[in-house]
């Protein structure tokens, strides 16, 4: 299945998708959500600036947190940043192995 992204753009970081959506919508603090994820504060803000992805127990915790989310949709988001960056980094280039 094609995605309609345009594959030049790196895909939306979960971390901003989380500061400029979901906190901005709800109108918390960092403090706020840390606090309620059970991690540091310093955790949050990592992950908010892009230092840090969202790792499977992160996603379990921003489920839990946001309902309407999976853990799975939050590590697919982190999934296609990772995907992107290391295409960018990666210049290998591999044939196919012909059947």
């Amino acid at each position: 299945m094609e995605s309609q992204r345009d594959p030049r753009r790196r895909p939306t970081h979960p971390g901003t998708f989380l500061r400029e959506i979901v906190m901005a919508h709800l109108k918390i603090t960092q403090g706020d959500l840390a606090a309620h994820l059970g991690v540091s504060r310093v955790s949050v803000s990592e992950l908010l600036n892009q230092r840090r992805g969202v790792s499977a127990e992160m996603a379990l915790r921003l489920a839990a947190a946001f309902p309407e989310t999976s853990p799975e949709s939050w590590l697919r988001m982190q999934e296609a940043v990772d995907i992107w960056d290391a295409r960018q980094k990666s210049k290998i280039a591999v044939k196919p192995i012909a059947a």
